[in-house]
This record gives C-alpha cells, structure tokens and sequence, in this order.
C-alpha cells in the first residue's frame, strides 16, 4: 500500500499549478486517465485499495485544480454503504465538489470512477470505462475554475456504478441542495474509445428542448444522438449509467458515450488500447456542448419548457 501511494503521490506532485496551454491541458487529460488505468490502482473497484487510491488521486486533482467543497461537508467525500449479491457489506465514497456560478441553478457534471477490480487474476483497468469519464470531468472542472459559470457546477465523481448505479442513487436521494435546483445533468462513460469518430449523446429523446445545444463544430468528431428511446430495448442507455437516477427524478440529462468496442468490460481495456485523438476531440466537444448548455439562453430555454408542460 505505501508503494501504491507513493506511486501516486509521485504523479500528483508532477502536475504543475502554471496556467496550460491547450497542448499541456491534452497532456493532462491523458495523464489522468493514464494514471487511473494503471496496475497500481487495481481496477478500482469498490471498497478495495485500488478505489481508495484512485480517490486519494481525483481528490488532490479537485485541490490542484481548486475546487471548493461542499460547505456541509468540509471535505470532497460522501461515504455510503450498500449490500452486494453476496450480502456483504461494501463501503464506498462518491467524491462531490463544486463552482459557485451565477445563479442558484444547478448542473450535475457526473462520471463514475470506480471499476470492477481483478478477474481471475488479471488487472480490469478501466481506461475507457471509466477512467475516460473521470478525466474529461477534471477538465472542464478546470475551465470553470478560471470561467464563472452561469450555473453553479456541481463535479460528481461517484463511485460503485457497477455495482448497481449505488453512488448516484445515494446522491439523488441526499442532494446536497434542494433537489428542484439540479436543471440538467451531463453524464459521461466512455468516451475514449471509438474506430468511426462518433460519440453519442443520448437523453433528446425525452428531453427535446436539448437538441439545440448538443452539436459540436469540430469537425474531427461526428455527435450522434440515440440510443434513448424505449423501443430499442437493450440498446436504450437512458437506464445504463449515473443519469438514470436523475431520469428518474425527471431532471434532464446528456449522457456522452462510446457504443460498445472489443475491450468493454475486458483486462484489454487499456490506455495503449483507447483512441487518443478521438478521445482529446470527444473531451473538447463535451466541453463545447457543456459551455452552451450553462447558458443563460439554455436557463430561459428550460423555464419556457417548464411552463410548457405545466
């Protein structure tokens, strides 16, 4: 264990405080999901060393980046506690941090970091799943800490998503404010690891007064929208990741993933193994369709399609 953190603490001390520029900002978000997919973290699942390292990591990013707490915590994280299929207790911690913005309104900026461990003897390192996600997540935290947002942001890496979704059923179940304030929230999930250039940004499907903001001018990058509609059974993703526990609470979303690749769920899924150039592209995008849903066009928007429906 004290090898594994010095490990880490060697990489966080590396980082450097100095404002980046963009080359330096693509090298960090490498970096970042380098760090998190590799052997030392043990694939991160829940409730093991591995996830306590990979928070030990996300957490000093939070710091460097100079995130704020939660005024009622005092600390990034929120410990729960669940039953697996065995029975056995699991301890795990979401880490919530967050951007004062311009208005009480509220965006949920969301990845899982946790990842399902070893199998039979070999390392699940997550790279794309969800390491991807984690990294693209400190990235646009990045932003927004040098850009008021309009929105207060708040940056939710939670844990035990594959173990059931538990991290984000226990923050939408505690919200750290009054749940009517969350307006949106933006999901990431693999978004690393794609052969035709296409993410996918489902959730227009019910909330179609998001259509007009999720396109990217980056032409390196195709931004499909599906894969949410109820009819496509097990190819709906409305349900597959943290977002389903604000669909649930009829809280708008996007969530940006990659349609499943020959590493998914697999000990091959790997930083050599993700498309780099994809994946800087993909993290640009997300931040690009993130900033134009911060609007304040985007808060009039939501306001006019809530008297709408009422």
């Amino acid at each position: 264990m004290r090898l594994y953190l010095l490990i880490s603490l060697g990489f966080i001390l590396s980082c450097s405080s100095v404002k980046k520029t963009d080359a330096q900002i693509g090298n960090q978000l490498l970096k970042d999901v380098e760090v998190l997919s590799s052997d030392a973290y043990e694939g991160r699942k829940t409730g093991t060393k591995g996830a306590e390292m990979a928070r030990i990591y996300i957490e000093s990013r939070f710091k460097e980046i100079g995130l704020k707490t939660l005024p009622a915590l005092g600390n990034y994280e929120i410990p729960f506690s669940f039953k697996d299929n065995k029975g056995n207790t699991i301890q795990g911690k979401n880490l919530i941090a967050y951007v004062e913005g311009k208005t009480e309104n509220a965006i949920v900026i969301s990845a899982h970091y946790d990842h399902v461990g070893i199998i039979n003897n070999e390392i699940y390192n997550g790279a794309d799943d969800n390491a991807s996600g984690v990294a693209t997540l400190l990235k646009i935290a990045a932003y927004y800490t040098k850009n008021k947002p309009d929105h207060t942001l708040i940056f939710a890496a939670f844990d035990a998503e594959e173990m059931g979704l538990r991290g984000s059923q226990v923050f939408v179940a505690n919200p750290p404010m009054a749940i009517d304030r969350i307006k949106l929230n933006i999901n990431m999930d693999m978004i690393s690891h794609n052969d035709k250039g296409e993410l996918y940004a489902c959730g227009t499907f019910k909330y179609p007064q998001l259509k007009p903001y999720v396109f990217s001018e980056n032409t390196k990058i195709k931004i499909r929208l599906g894969h949410d509609d109820p009819k496509l059974g097990g190819a709906d993703w409305t349900n597959q990741s943290d977002h389903s526990a604000f669909n649930k609470k009829d809280i708008p979303f996007i969530y940006f993933g990659v349609e499943d690749h020959k590493d998914y769920h697999k000990a091959t899924d790997e930083f050599k193994n993700i498309n780099t150039a994809f994946f800087i592209n993909a993290s640009n995008a997300i931040l690009e369709i993130t900033k134009r849903l911060d609007s304040k066009l985007y808060i009039k928007a939501i306001i006019k399609e809530k008297k709408t429906i009422d």
